[in-house]
């Protein structure tokens, strides 16, 4: 029987990682694991159980270890262990979301074993009709160092110290803040002017290329011309904006070009304390990345997609 309720954020630390192989050599992998890229979002194969292949989202907006899953018909064949009921929260201006919250569960991805992790089960259909099935982002950020490659469509999982990271990448600073989300600058010019700084975070489960946060004394003004836009549903509820073309983010020494920007209010959007814009998939993409989150690293390099019109 589930236990009493709980209130979850989707941004809590939770038990530790216990997979992670410390051996090898220099540039030994521990795991290749194939991807796909669906509506700019990166999808991984997971197994739970006696569950189905589930087409899992990375999320770097997930702060701990484990996954959230959003159809709750998968719950008899997950078989969750000693479940809690529990509240959960994010992005979105409605409420909370019921769940069965089971941890010191495992999970396969490719042909390692995850353990230790929490994994919680959404219970109404708040997310009915959506094609993947849930969301992981620690498990595999926080503990390992990840190379995305867009143009094999592969992610390679290394121990923290056996990858050679050789001067064709470019290193970005990054820090993190208290729900270990990855956070970088960029600076974007939104009609042709001087281009400002914005204090960005990453969410890796966003399918725009950046969303710009509007909120009081904001560091950009809008485009001349946007349209009324529906940027999706985050656990707390739908979330509405506008969009429109800018004139370019830079990154690093790359700039990207005439591309389309999202902006959403802040209060609604964003639960990180003084960002300034969401740095997403459609632009990533355009890099392949290697995140270090246990030296607190990150290293871009254009791919084949960096000139491609998303």
């Amino acid at each position: 029987m589930p236990g009493k309720i709980i209130s979850l954020f989707i941004f809590i630390i939770v038990s530790p990682f216990s997979v992670l192989a410390q051996n090898g050599t220099a540039d030994s992998k521990t795991d290749l694991i194939p991807f796909q890229l669906i509506n700019n979002k990166t999808i991984l194969p997971v197994k739970v159980g006696d569950s189905r292949e589930l087409r899992i989202i990375l999320d770097s907006g997930m702060g701990w270890d484990g996954l959230i899953i959003m159809n709750p018909g998968l719950r008899d064949s997950i078989k969750l262990i000693n479940p809690q009921e529990a509240n959960l929260g994010g992005a979105g201006s409605g409420n909370s979301q019921p769940a069965f919250v089971s941890d010191s569960m495992s999970f396969i991805i490719s042909k390692t074993e995850f353990q230790n992790q929490r994994i919680v089960v959404l219970t109404s259909d708040h997310y009915k009709g959506f094609k993947n099935d849930g969301v992981i982002g620690y498990s595999l950020l926080g503990h390992y160092l990840m190379e995305i490659d867009y143009d094999n469509m592969t992610i390679s999982l290394y121990p923290p110290g056996r990858k050679t990271i050789d001067n064709s990448w470019t290193e970005i600073p990054v820090t993190f803040n208290e729900r270990n989300i990855p956070c970088i600058d960029v600076l974007v010019s939104i009609e042709g002017e001087t281009p400002v700084p914005l204090n960005c975070y990453i969410d890796y489960a966003s399918s725009e290329s950046i969303e710009l946060l509007m909120k009081p004394g904001q560091k950009f003004t809008l485009p001349f011309s946007t349209e009324e836009y529906y940027l999706g549903r985050g656990l707390s509820g739908d979330i509405y904006g506008r969009r429109g073309k800018i004139s370019k983010v830079v990154l690093g020494p790359y700039e990207i070009k005439n591309l389309f920007a999202a902006f959403a209010p802040a209060e609604v959007r964003s639960k990180q304390r003084g960002a300034d814009a969401v740095v997403a998939n459609n632009l990533l993409r355009r890099f392949n990345l290697i995140f270090d989150y246990s030296n607190k690293k990150f290293f871009i390099k254009p791919n084949s997609h960096f000139n491609g019109q998303f």
